[in-house]
């Protein structure tokens, strides 16, 4: 695992060695990446936005917008390894200052907290097994966590989701391997 482009490019990442963390693939990455830089369907600019990454893991794609100069990165991770791997990699990369770490459930974090920042990019990539991100999107917007310009991502296991329009308007998908990644957004 690896940053794919921009200031910390080929750096490599520290990552749990456990079963319970899935890591993001860079080709996966990369590609999430390629879209929302060139897609004519997504207007949302890297640079400058403020990025909220669910089930973080060692925090690839926080980390990944960062190097690409998003401005913020809140990242929320519940395991203690991944979270452990997740610090080493923001002091490694030095952007303390441009980011937020909550090691927390997910759902608790949103049932108790309420958040000033707007977010420009949501991205969720909850274990495959994990039903619950559809609460989790929709506390974001019962409280109202994104900006009215924004993209959500959502990576999932290739044809498991079925309920994922119910939630979100649903702007592009794309299949790579056994993965499914989704982006859409809320209608406002």
């Amino acid at each position: 695992m690896r940053i794919i482009s921009g200031k910390f490019k080929n750096r490599k990442l520290f990552f749990p060695k456990n079963l319970k963390t899935r890591p993001l693939k860079d080709s996966v990455k990369e590609s999430i990446f390629n879209i929302l830089d060139h897609s004519k369907n997504i207007d949302i600019q890297i640079k400058n936005s403020k990025v909220l990454d669910l089930y973080s893991g060692s925090g690839s794609f926080g980390l990944e917008s960062l190097s690409r100069e998003a401005s913020f990165v809140l990242f929320l991770e519940k395991d203690p390894e991944a979270k452990s791997n997740l610090k080493k990699n923001i002091e490694f990369f030095n952007v303390n200052k441009r980011v937020e770490v909550v090691e927390m459930d997910i759902l608790q974090f949103f049932k108790k907290n309420s958040l000033k920042k707007k977010f420009n990019i949501i991205f969720l990539d909850p274990p495959y097994k994990d039903e619950n991100y559809y609460e989790v999107i929709k506390k974001i917007r019962e409280k109202n966590f994104f900006d009215k310009k924004h993209i959500f991502i959502v990576h999932r296991e290739k044809n498991s989701d079925k309920r994922l329009s119910k939630y979100l308007n649903i702007i592009e998908s794309r299949i790579y391997g056994r993965s499914e990644i989704f982006f859409g957004n809320f209608l406002i």
